[in-house]
């Protein structure tokens, strides 16, 4: 099962604020997919959470002002 979070309409750093908690609400290794419209959060976003070790399974371009992201939490970041 994969747990969505619709973060449309979310700047920095609240983008990664809210994924970081909706991770914790998971668990280890299951996928999280994340919307964005902001190309400086998606940026971010993905990068912080590549920073703490959780995989980026995807990152495309779902229409042309709004990303998804695919992340499995890393069953290490309990």
């Amino acid at each position: 099962m994969t747990a969505k979070l619709d973060l449309r309409g979310e700047v920095c750093p609240y983008t990664f604020v809210k994924t970081k908690l909706m991770l914790e609400e998971l668990d280890s290794d299951q996928d999280l997919t994340i919307l964005l419209d902001d190309p400086e959060a998606t940026a971010n976003v993905s990068k912080s959470l590549r920073n703490e070790g959780h995989e980026i399974r995807s990152l495309q371009a779902v229409s042309e002002k709004v990303w998804q992201i695919v992340v499995r939490k890393n069953q290490q970041n309990l």
